[in-house]
């Protein structure tokens, strides 16, 4: 008996000393491929048009921003960071068509924006079988900023795998440069090496008739942390803003905020903080002049605690999480978010008319 339970021991050791080592190994190559982007990096465009007009003076600007939350988290989806249990899409035909609903939303005849922001673009992930999100949803000038990429998320069970996503802008007009900013990551290690390096990515827009740009920025900003890294980068973000407003520029910032705009809890009371608490956004945080653009008609984004039931009014959530900073001489003349039922992502798109003063 005293042999048997020696010959256990050792066995159970060995698996205890393999695990440890295959945690090791794992921890050390994520480690030493971790994505480390620069502060400031020049951005190439994956698609160009050479002879794109300058951005007319004194019209009317549509701009469109959305989560495509990857063509992975349309209605019959739920993620495991909000409760659920999923962290892909369920097969690449959901993806597809998942994707091509984004498609016909941004690009039918009757929207038509003129800039496109979209955050949570694939570019080659496992969770979405490979398909180059980015390639098919970029149409004219469009770049593509990482903001996500790592060889292998391990979790949850099943792991993630491969992720390379971030955010995309495209529009016809034309596009001077673009640059990727990067945010402070508010994970130390090892939680960081696996997890997102959120950005800014900032299109310089030439305007007709002027010396002065559009400076466009499309974020997503963080998600799942204390609180701490949405007031970090918030304050790098607000700081960027009023710097490129000096210099005599008109400023358009859009995306996912992940905090809350003002009067949004009145709107959809948060009734599942357990599960996922935003941020908030208030208007003492904007200089003078600075406004935000939203609405609170429809909500921009729901919980992904379970598959779009909203029957089930006691464990659908909804916020209003998306939406725009402009800066003084930028004239807002109409905001909506388009109710599309989350069929296709679990935000909503968030559309904006503007104008450029002065």
């Amino acid at each position: 008996m005293k042999k048997v339970l020696s010959g256990l021991l050792k066995m159970i050791l060995i698996l205890i000393l393999v695990v440890l080592i295959g945690v090791g190994g794992l921890l050390g190559w994520l480690t030493y491929t971790e994505y480390r982007p620069a502060d400031v990096e020049q951005l190439e465009f994956m698609a160009t048009t050479i002879d794109a007009d300058a951005l007319p003076a004194g019209e009317s600007i549509d701009l469109l921003s959305w989560n495509i939350g990857y063509a992975g988290l349309g209605a019959g989806s739920d993620f495991f960071m909000d409760g659920g249990k999923s962290s892909r899409a369920a097969d690449k035909m959901q993806v597809s068509e998942y994707l091509a609903g984004i498609y016909s939303t941004i690009y039918n005849s009757e929207l038509e924006p003129d800039l496109i922001l979209l955050q949570e673009v694939d570019i080659d992930s496992s969770r979405t079988f490979g398909i180059n999100q980015a390639e098919q949803l970029g149409r004219g000038n469009a770049v593509h900023a990482l903001n996500y990429s790592c060889p292998f998320v391990p979790i949850p069970l099943p792991p993630m795998g491969k992720v390379n996503s971030g955010l995309l802008t495209t529009t016809r007009y034309d596009v001077e440069s673009a640059e990727r900013i990067s945010l402070p990551c508010p994970f130390a290690w090892p939680l960081r090496i696996a997890n997102l390096k959120r950005c800014l990515l900032v299109s310089y827009l030439p305007i007709e008739g002027s010396d002065r740009q559009l400076v466009l920025v499309n974020l997503h900003l963080e998600a799942y942390d204390d609180g701490e890294g949405k007031i970090a980068q918030t304050k790098v973000l607000n700081d960027f803003l009023q710097s490129e407003y000096a210099k005599g520029n008109y400023v358009i910032a859009g995306g996912d905020f992940n905090q809350i705009f003002p009067d949004g809890l009145d709107a959809y009371p948060n009734a599942h903080p357990e599960l996922w608490t935003p941020g908030l956004l208030t208007e003492d945080m904007l200089p003078e002049g600075w406004s935000y653009a939203y609405s609170l008609d429809v909500p921009s984004c729901r919980l992904l605690n379970q598959p779009y039931n909203p029957a089930d009014t006691v464990n659908t959530q909804y916020y209003v999480i998306d939406g725009f900073i402009l800066s003084p001489n930028v004239e807002l003349e109409m905001v909506e978010n388009l109710d599309l039922g989350f069929a296709n992502s679990d935000h909503n798109p968030v559309h904006i008319s503007v104008k450029l003063a002065g």
